[in-house]
């Protein structure tokens, strides 16, 4: 249907049918037909969806049936508002009408579902597809990203691929953004150079989204040069390119691209100050963070949640905790649980055991029935560091009681275009048997380096030799030993994790680079860690005092 309907045309359109509306030419003439859809998808594409489906469940009481084109459009109402419930009676009156195999219909159900995180029942309308367009594996590998199942997502293109469809934009913009999140950089290459054949590069949506993925899969390089050769760089472009340098380390490089930005007449938007703001927080740049932050106003910006925890992190991270608790209490919304324990393990760092204590106990009464298990197992941790084990155990027992899991760690890395992931102490892996090997071997020439297991760090209440094999078969260090066997010497290794490194890690990590004469480059959850020849060569730039 062409868009040729406002939303004012559809309300004066509305107003019309319901005054004809004891007629005899509703879903029968054509042309009212055309007007009720039309309405339906005005207000659908609307900052009022709902009243697509109120329109229609009143007009219902009139009309027979609708057709495939008015499903559609509610459909899309109910994925703006994530209203699986609603889309999901929906559903069954698509059954009920015989669209249960037109594309269109289809493709919105997969849509719907998708959009309210039900990537599963997208998954039962997909697969019972007899005829899948571009459309259709577009929004199953785009949902598959949005719920944070990128290996999925990959999975979906291979297959799309041998399916013969071409993807389009929209699909490389969601596959490229499942490399960047598990490191998928060989995969990430292909496209690439798929997006060139296909002339698809020079969108900004895909070059923006390329730039992400080679920052994020650790060749920052890359990211830059294809940076430098975009021609009209829009506000993402150099969002992306920020935020790649300050995961990098390169927080001067960062913040000075954040001022070219703004001196050749780019409007920041929220991640962009993030991103600046972040580059502050990694480098301990206090001043220069809060003038970036009381310059949000200059950009009609208000600090959300993301601002003030970066506030709040760098702070912290700086030794100033009297003046992070201060400015955490006067935010003017509330502090989730990410800023507490931000807070709480920075008092930890710093030795201010009291500090921490009366945060944790005022966290635990403002969050009872919080479910974040990262600040339950961060409580525990602080609690087990001072060796109060009957506290800690006492953490664990609210946690099952509350049915609370605590996240699991895992490393993943890619060889030869296929993604291998690892947890703690995992023994599932096909070559097990020869990484624990490699583990062993390892751990020996590294302590002719001088290497001292530091048991402090597993915090559980146990022998000491039983801390240190814990530590041995953390994921990033099997991952590390997988790398060593599976490609050639010499040849560059990137591990990404989704959770911090320890500091025995960090530690093991230098002397393994040093002992294999590799570049050795872990991305956990805060940014890249590049460890060559024994050292970690991400350096903070000079103190910088000025704007």
């Amino acid at each position: 249907m062409a868009d040729v309907y406002s939303l004012g045309h559809a309300m004066q359109l509305h107003a019309l049918i319901i005054k004809t509306r004891n007629s005899h030419h509703h879903y029968s003439s054509p042309g009212h037909s055309f007007a009720t859809n039309a309405v339906v998808r005005a207000y659908a594409r609307s900052e009022r969806p709902r009243d697509a489906l109120l329109f229609f469940l009143h007009l219902q009481q009139h009309a027979p049936l609708p057709d495939h084109f008015t499903v559609t459009f509610l459909l899309a109402s109910c994925a703006r508002r994530c209203a699986a419930s609603e889309g999901r009676q929906l559903h069954a009156l698509a059954h009920k009408c015989g669209f249960k195999a037109d594309r269109h219909v289809q493709n919105s159900l997969i849509h719907m579902y998708c959009s309210c995180g039900q990537v599963d029942q997208a998954a039962k309308v997909f697969d019972g597809m007899a005829n899948r367009d571009v459309v259709s594996w577009t929004s199953m590998i785009g949902g598959a990203v949005e719920v944070n199942r990128p290996l999925y997502a990959l999975r979906l293109f291979d297959s799309m691929q041998s399916d013969g469809v071409t993807p389009n934009d929209v699909t490389v913009v969601s596959v490229l953004g499942a490399c960047a999140e598990v490191g998928a950089l060989s995969v990430g290459r292909r496209v690439h150079q798929m997006t060139v054949q296909a002339r698809l590069d020079s969108k900004p949506k895909v070059a923006t989204s390329l730039i992400d993925m080679y920052a994020k899969c650790g060749c920052i390089v890359c990211a830059e040069r294809l940076f430098e050769q975009m021609g009209n760089k829009d506000v993402y472009a150099w969002t992306a390119m920020i935020s790649g340098l300050a995961s990098h380390g390169r927080c001067d490089d960062a913040l000075s691209l954040f001022h070219q930005m703004v001196d050749v007449g780019v409007q920041p938007n929220e991640r962009t100050v993030t991103a600046a703001l972040c580059a502050c927080r990694s480098a301990g740049w206090v001043t220069e963070g809060y003038r970036i932050y009381n310059y949000m106003h200059r950009f009609g910006l208000r600090p959300k949640i993301q601002h003030y925890g970066c506030m709040v992190d760098l702070l912290a991270r700086a030794g100033h905790l009297d003046e992070a608790e201060g400015f955490l209490r006067r935010m003017p919304i509330e502090p989730d649980s990410v800023l507490w324990r931000t807070l709480i393990w920075a008092s930890r760092l710093h030795g201010e055991h009291d500090r921490a204590e009366h945060l944790m106990t005022e966290w635990q009464q403002l969050e009872v029935n919080t479910t974040d298990s990262g600040s339950y197992v961060l409580i525990g941790n602080i609690y087990a560091s001072m060796g109060d084990w009957g506290k800690k155990a006492r953490i664990r027992e609210s946690m099952a009681s509350k049915n609370i899991n605590k996240l699991p760690g895992y490393s993943r890395i890619e060889v030869d275009g296929v993604l291998h992931e690892f947890e703690a102490g995992d023994s599932g892996h096909p070559e097990a048997h020869k990484i624990y090997e490699k583990i062993n071997e390892m751990m020996e020439k590294i302590k002719l380096e001088g290497y001292h297991p530091k048991a402090s760090e597993v915090l559980l209440d146990m022998e000491d030799n039983k801390k240190v094999l814990q530590l041995h078969h953390h994921s990033e260090r099997l991952a590390v030993a997988f790398g060593l066997l599976s490609t050639n010497p010499g040849e560059k290794i990137l591990v990404v994790k989704n959770l911090r490194s320890c500091e025995d890690c960090h530690t093991v990590m230098k002397l393994v680079s040093k002992v294999y004469d590799r570049e050795i480059t872990v991305r956990d959850r805060i940014r890249f860690h590049h460890f060559v020849n024994g050292g970690d060569i991400v350096r903070k730039s000079r103190a910088r005092s000025h704007m």
